[in-house]
């Protein structure tokens, strides 16, 4: 396949037009929007008005999209509960998949997702885990590659964000508020924050979780404490929090402790403390959180053949951190991983470069300053 891949989008929700759709429009020479579904004609319309697509293409029914000859692979993005179902009919149809994280509303379910996706070995199939994809997280990978703050030893994040339903936001999307999947926001937007562990660390084999819940707006616990021994023998510790007011000056950064250095990561920022004081400093000016970058490997994947990162079986392991955590902090015991579907392994997520490059940045938008401060 060498001309543009033919894409029907099913759900043209908010994370389509905020997160998907930029980035399509920058790779307009690998994909061609040819359909489109949603199950409310006003948010189709809304979609057509904004990607140019004929209404000529709608359907309200995503069977129908479908059933078309015309579309090469299928982007769902819907709400939880509904990609497995969505995600086994579009295989099934001979389509090509791009769906929304995660697969499943639980263990179960994404089990069933990533057996489905090994039913279907001629189809390309990418869970859209942006974080695999993110240029800073990619540096910070590669510096950990290089050795640069030595080996890991301790890993501590603690996230804190504010989360109320707010107009045109994610946060006030009804389905939400009273989540059919298990966990809340922990399941919805924490599995980014496993998959960025992971892909940072590695596997982890066994996962202690505790619980609170503060926030009457959404459903599921609002706090999640999980301590991690990884694979590779680090420690870590992950804290989220969502409460129903706005908490200032709290820092979010992830601070890995190694022998050689500490490294901190934050949005677009990485920050290396030598021992004797010295500070390297890598900002990284990127034009989204990865989502342009997980097209392309789709795209390379489909189209030549390349290695797809983002696999059912990755996002599986992510939602397992998660999942295995509050099953700790109901039975009030540590949970094992279990080595499946593949093996743990201490380099679980493999580093992504465009199709023939080798550089991390190559034929890329991204650019990186770096600034080093000597020790005083």
């Amino acid at each position: 396949m060498t001309d543009p891949i033919r894409l029907g989008v099913i759900g043209t929700g908010l994370a389509v037009e905020k997160l998907h759709w930029p980035a399509l429009q920058r790779l307009t020479d690998r994909f061609q929007i040819v359909a489109f579904a949603n199950h409310t004609r006003p948010k189709a319309e809304h979609f057509a008005a904004y990607t140019g697509t004929a209404m000529t293409e709608y359907a309200e029914d995503y069977q129908t999209l479908l059933r078309r000859d015309d579309v090469d692979a299928a982007l769902i993005s819907l709400p939880i509960p509904l990609n497995l179902p969505v995600l086994r009919d579009a295989l099934q149809a001979g389509k090509h998949v791009v769906c929304e994280k995660p697969p499943g509303k639980d263990l179960a379910e994404g089990r069933a997702a990533v057996e489905a996706v090994a039913a279907h070995p001629d189809r390309t199939v990418l869970i859209a885990e942006n974080f695999f994809y993110r240029d800073d997280l990619r540096l910070a990978r590669s510096l950990l590659d290089e050795g640069a703050i030595g080996r890991v030893h301790l890993a501590h994040w603690r996230n804190v964000s504010q989360l109320v339903p707010k107009p045109g936001e994610f946060s006030s999307t009804p389905w939400r508020h009273d989540p059919g999947y298990r966990g809340g926001a922990h399941l919805d937007g924490g599995v980014h924050h496993t998959a960025q562990l992971r892909f940072l660390l590695g596997d982890a084999d066994r996962v202690a979780g505790e619980t609170q819940d503060a926030n009457a707006t959404h459903g599921g616990p609002s706090d999640l404490a999980l301590t991690l021994r990884f694979v590779s023998g680090a420690a870590g510790s992950y804290t989220a929090v969502y409460p129903e007011f706005a908490v200032r000056d709290e820092p979010n950064a992830l601070r890995l402790y190694g022998t050689d250095g500490v490294m901190t990561v934050a949005r677009s920022e990485i920050r290396l403390l030598r021992p004797d004081g010295a500070l390297e400093t890598h900002r990284v000016d990127q034009p989204d959180g990865g989502y342009h970058n997980e097209f392309l490997n789709f795209a390379d994947a489909l189209q030549h053949g390349a290695p797809l990162v983002g696999t059912a079986a990755q996002s599986y392991r992510t939602m397992e951190l998660i999942l295995r955590g509050l099953d700790s902090a109901e039975q009030g015991a540590p949970m094992p991983i279990e080595p499946w579907p593949v093996p743990l392994s201490a380099a679980a997520v493999p580093l992504w470069r465009p199709a023939g490059a080798t550089g991390l940045f190559d034929g890329l938008p991204a650019s990186v300053e770096r600034e080093v401060s000597e020790a005083a």
